[in-house]
């Protein structure tokens, strides 16, 4: 069996949905996750924010413009209006209850709750339209089993207990449909694996069902050898290993989310990256094997904040890092980079919810500066520490300050902090020295 997931644009129009009907309708079986149709979550947070803004008059009138425009899908996806009424009451639930939402006062659960209904609309009109189409399918509710702990981590047992009873349970099927994203919390309460988390949810069921292959489908062909948004003429990577991928999503790889790698390389089962405009397109296959050394992609990291705790009398002493770093535990913000010098420490954070409370409390020891608006530039590929082409990457230092580099930490990356308004430019001269010839 194969688990496919299919993110919001490859189901974000009815071309693009009969496209993935005729994808998946190839006589396998498998299991579908499918997120919200695009530009749904975005609108659906629009209206959580207006609730927290406590002007519920507008979020109503959004949620009567995206109820009219799933109205309008339902009568062009649907023939018959028996069907269109079966599916247009399930949508209009959906709405009502959105509506009730405005009234309450707003919370994360709210926000959850809210977020989660893009998801429950497109696995319910996608399963519905694959049955008006002969196509023996089933809808398994990602509410029904799919679980974090209390740490926020997948709760596996949970979901391999569950998941598996409830396809027991249900009539025999070819395809079956279930949410991404959306999941429950260790206290039952709505939750979700954050955004892009449908590629997570895809590896996890994976895993759990023993795949033979997750295959994510996105409007790309493939996990690129630099951002095609900002550099020209980048290239599809036809393999990378579960480590390159996994730190590629990690520093900014838009295609994947950055967990989704860890259950299938637990699992060791192969992820295939995959075009939904160009499925004859190879793609990217994830997996263990390795093919060949060097840097193969480049991939930038924004929101970065660098800090810089300086203390001439205690860095030397024994537990000076050691007090850096229990503050760092204290207000749970992980650290990205790190470099060390005779008088200062420098690192790496990209979340700045605590960071008032960090900075005053390493002030008590040490003087700090902050500086806000960076970008973690990552290159990443096989051994490319020891890589005879790797010192071309280094050529960029003539062009753009550079105000840190994490070398050796990992034989697999080496990183770069750079201002953000330099960060463009920094990737197309990386390109230029690591990918195309440069005559010396």
């Amino acid at each position: 069996m194969k688990v496919l997931k299919f993110g919001g644009t490859s189901v974000g129009s009815i071309e693009n949905i009969e496209r993935v009907k005729e994808l998946i309708t190839d006589g396998d079986k498998k299991i579908v996750v499918l997120s919200a149709m695009s530009g749904t979550t975005n609108i659906l947070v629009e209206i959580s924010e207006l609730i927290k803004a406590e002007e519920p008059n507008k979020a109503l009138e959004i949620i009567e413009t995206l109820c009219k425009k799933y109205n309008g899908v339902i009568d062009d996806l649907f023939e018959t209006s028996e069907l269109k009424q079966t599916v247009g009451n399930y949508i209009d639930g959906i709405f009502e209850y959105l509506k009730s939402l405005t009234s309450e006062k707003h919370s994360e659960l709210l926000y959850n709750k809210i977020v989660s209904q893009g998801e429950l609309m497109s696995t319910y009109m996608f399963t519905q339209f694959l049955i008006q189409d002969g196509v023996n399918a089933r809808l398994l509710p990602a509410l029904d089993f799919m679980r974090i702990d209390k740490s926020f981590e997948p709760d596996e047992f949970y979901i391999k207990q569950n998941l598996q009873r409830i396809i027991d349970e249900a009539l025999p099927a070819d395809i079956y449909i279930t949410q991404g994203f959306i999941c429950l919390d260790a206290y039952g309460n709505v939750a979700n694996l954050q955004r892009g988390g449908s590629d997570y949810t895809a590896t996890i069921i994976g895993a759990v069902v023993e795949a033979d292959e997750v295959q994510i489908w996105t409007d790309i062909d493939g996990m690129h050898n630099n951002d095609p948004r900002f550099v020209e003429n980048t290239h599809a990577i036809s393999n990378l290993s579960f480590d390159e991928a996994a730190e590629l999503a990690y520093f900014g790889a838009k295609i994947l989310h950055p967990q989704t790698v860890m259950p299938a390389m637990e699992a060791n089962i192969p992820v295939r990256l995959k075009n939904t405009m160009d499925p004859e397109s190879y793609g990217t296959l994830i997996s263990q094997q390795t093919d060949g050394d060097g840097i193969k992609a480049i991939a930038a990291k924004d929101n970065i904040t660098a800090i810089k705790i300086k203390s001439a009398r205690m860095l030397l002493a024994h537990g000076f890092l050691k007090k850096v770093f229990e503050i760092f535990e204290k207000y749970e913000t992980p650290i990205d980079m790190i470099t060390t010098s005779e008088i200062a420490v420098s690192l790496t954070i990209d979340n700045d919810t605590h960071l008032t409370s960090i900075v005053e409390e390493l002030d008590k020891f040490s003087n700090v500066e902050v500086d806000n608006q960076q970008s973690i530039i990552c290159l990443v590929g096989h051994s490319i520490v020891s890589h005879s082409e790797t010192h071309r990457l280094f050529r960029v230092l003539q062009d753009i300050p550079v105000r840190m580099i994490s070398y050796g930490g990992s034989k697999n990356n080496i990183s770069l902090l750079v201002s953000t308004e330099d960060k463009i430019n920094a990737l197309q001269h990386l390109n230029k020295y690591v990918f195309e010839d440069v005559v010396s």
